[in-house]
């Protein structure tokens, strides 16, 4: 009797890897190919010595697995192509090309959802050199949609020399571990033998394209790559995080028109950087050197507060300053009570319910 595996109770990975570890040879044809669901199966595979071979159920070529991906399309996509009469629909070289180029693309998309971590590198890296030394060979399925899913183990024993896997569960990380899934055990050997030959056969159709050398440049130009990066690039991608905050600022807010005219560029930024931590951390702090223009600058702050929020503003300095900013405040017409430190302190003092 075959034996399910729904990835709840019994998971795909487990039954893979387990058998994988008596294979000599792999055999995968998968509708979609997630990069990182590599990870799941690659120490397995690259522990297959590829040192079997059996004229009853693959050629001559020197592999460890093979990997044999059915080409994806959107359901209006299948509608339209059913529908159409048009006989440059027919498949040629220049569209094997293109559908290439599209995986290629994918693929690569793929690579950045997520944040990267230690096994995904490991696992890619060792997928780029298990396709660079030939162990792994990966074909595109061209000639018709494949959302086949189909799994072999290729071993050297006389009883069962094949084994198989049949289901819904794709090469993706939640495909073979996670989401639930329907998939069964093929030991029986008249129908692993048919399981073999239908595999070959597609294999071998002139429209499935090797696709190998493509997967190692999108994997050797990621981040998995093992090629050196420069200082350089490692300082523009830091400075790139750390102004993030700076870049959200500039786009959130928005100057007032009267400020629009009198603020230098430097100026304008730094307001609507100093707005965003403002709005997100309920306070900031404005530094610089002498005549930059941190007056004007808190100004023009306080009015966006003003005309965004609706609030008023309370300016505490030293006595010597109040006469200025209350200039400032007329000026900018500012909803804004200007008082000393020393009376802010009195009234603190006094425990006054407000200080306005």
């Amino acid at each position: 009797m075959p034996k399910i595996y729904d990835t709840i109770e019994n998971k795909l990975k487990e039954g893979l890897n387990k058998t994988l570890e008596n294979a000599k040879r792999a055999n995968f044809c998968i509708g979609y190919f997630n990069l990182r669901g590599w990870r799941q199966l690659y120490q397995q595979v690259d522990n297959l010595s590829g040192d079997y071979l059996s004229e009853k159920y693959e050629d001559d070529t020197k592999y460890h697995c093979r990997v044999l991906i059915g080409m994806q399309r959107q359901p209006v996509q299948i509608l339209e192509d059913n529908f159409s009469t048009d006989e440059r629909s027919v498949l040629d070289n220049s569209k094997a090309i293109e559908f290439k180029k599209k995986l290629a693309k994918e693929l690569r998309e793929l690579l950045i959802i997520g944040t990267p971590n230690n096994e995904d590198e490991k696992a890619l890296r060792k997928l780029s050199r298990q396709i660079k030394t030939g162990k792994v060979i990966v074909k595109l399925h061209l000639a018709h949609p494949l959302h086949a899913k189909l799994y072999l183990s290729i071993r050297e024993d006389y009883n069962s020399p094949v084994i198989g896997f049949v289901g819904s569960s794709n090469l993706t990380f939640s495909g073979i571990s996670s989401q639930g899934e329907l998939n069964v055990d093929v030991v029986e050997q008249d129908a692993a033998d048919k399981l073999a030959k239908w595999y070959q056969n597609r294999w071998d159709d002139r429209w499935s394209i090797d696709i190998s050398k493509e997967l190692t440049e999108i994997l050797d130009d990621s981040w998995a790559g093992e090629k050196e990066i420069p200082p350089y690039y490692i300082y523009l991608k830091t400075a790139y995080h750390l102004a993030s905050e700076a870049r959200a600022g500039m786009t959130e807010f928005s100057l007032s028109k009267r400020f629009q005219k009198e603020l230098f560029p430097y100026q304008a930024s730094a307001v609507k950087v100093a707005a965003h931590h403002l709005h997100k951390r309920g306070g900031v702090i404005i530094g610089d050197v002498v005549g930059i223009g941190k007056t004007i600058t808190a100004t023009a702050l306080a009015k966006i507060f003003e005309d965004d929020f609706f609030l008023e503003t309370l300016i505490i300095c030293p006595k010597n300053l109040v006469t200025m900013w209350e200039d400032y405040a007329h000026k900018y017409q500012l909803r804004a009570k200007v008082m000393s430190v020393t009376k802010y302190k009195i009234n603190l003092e006094m425990n006054e319910d407000s200080v306005w």
